[in-house]
């Protein structure tokens, strides 16, 4: 039975009264076992947030083929910036390109009034598709169909899963992801624990340097993970996923068996949100990550119960606004002082 009963994360407050508060679950675990949980151990799909682990069972097939760019880029969720294009342009060759399955899609950030027609190109998962192409190329599989969950990469994934989680895999759904692909439901402490065993697992292929060289081929411009990616100073590795997931992957000296984190928005995709947790979520662990870009004459408050009781004494250290959040929910005097003076009489003006 599923029981999805979301608490909330952070409000959002004008002049000290809430007015909107978002709700969902944290995840936080170190090395194979669980560390800390807000909200329950919710079930959820893990969506493009997976793709360090999905990229994973092929990275050693793809090594030798792809430049650095096209190996973040395999990896992305990204914003069809020209950058992003031509990484995932040069996985295949120009015979190939017909036969990439992703939706025909507008870039998922945009900017200024758009004249172009959807192209598969631009979906946020074409990089993922053409290394999975490129795989299947290498080790004799069949590319017509490599969207199919019977496919042997689907296969190969799913078995990497059970090596990492072993009995622990609580849920064996699968459903189509929103880019064809399939995606399989798992609870938050089941995607923390694969986050956290990417960190122990750093060196064992290029995924983590490829996301610290190129962060803007992840996310691009203003993305939440691509921002962390350069923030941490190469010991985080940060991927966002559809509606409203972030996982992070953290190399912390008292954490040696890695360090996973798993943030999930109930209603969804809203990366300011996100944004806020995942700056008190790495700020007591020593990390500086920036606001997201204000609010409307509101501010974000977080609830202490999404960090761990033991890592709470940090939160003072964390600085919780950034220069460009000012008090733009209040006015800088006191209006009582002028209503004061019109209601005794002393000034007959009210200003």
């Amino acid at each position: 039975m599923i029981d999805n009963t979301w608490v909330p994360l952070v409000d959002y407050r004008r002049n000290g009264v809430p007015e909107v508060t978002v709700h969902g679950a944290v995840a936080w675990f170190k090395g194979k076992k669980p560390y800390h949980s807000y909200g329950g151990n919710v079930l959820c799909y893990g969506r493009s947030m997976m793709k360090p682990v999905q990229i994973k069972v092929i990275a050693r097939e793809l090594d030798p083929h792809l430049s650095w760019e096209s190996k973040a880029v395999s990896i992305a969720s990204h914003n069809a910036e020209p950058i992003h294009i031509e990484a995932v342009r040069d996985i295949l060759k120009p015979s190939e390109y017909g036969l990439l399955q992703t939706p025909h899609s507008l870039p998922l950030m945009q900017f200024g009034k758009q004249l172009r027609r959807p192209r598969r190109w631009y979906h946020s998962c074409s990089g993922k598709h053409a290394a999975i192409l490129r795989a299947c190329a290498v080790n004799h599989w069949a590319r017509i169909g490599y969207t199919l969950p019977q496919h042997p990469f689907h296969q190969v994934y799913v078995a990497k899963v059970r090596e990492i989680l072993g009995a622990d895999l609580q849920s064996p759904v699968f459903a189509k992801d929103g880019c064809g692909l399939p995606t399989l439901a798992m609870t938050v402490n089941e995607l923390a624990a694969l986050f956290a065993d990417l960190a122990v697992r750093k060196d064992e292929d290029w995924i983590w340097e490829a996301m610290i060289r190129h962060p803007d081929h992840i996310g691009g411009f203003n993305r939440l993970d691509s921002t962390i990616l350069k923030s941490c100073g190469g010991r985080v590795i940060a991927k966002e996923g559809a509606d409203g997931l972030l996982g992070l992957s953290i190399l912390h000296p008292d954490y040696p068996d890695g360090l996973g984190v798993v943030i999930k928005i109930s209603h969804g995709w809203d990366p300011r949100a996100t944004w806020y947790v995942a700056r008190w979520v790495l700020g007591v662990l020593g990390f500086e990550l920036r606001n997201p870009y204000p609010l409307e004459r509101q501010k974000a408050f977080i609830m202490e119960e999404i960090i761990p009781p033991d890592l709470r004494k940090n939160m003072s250290e964390v600085k919780p606004w950034d220069d460009w959040d000012p008090d733009q929910d209040r006015w800088y005097y006191n209006p009582d002082s002028y209503v004061k003076g019109w209601q005794d009489g002393s000034d007959t003006q009210l200003y």
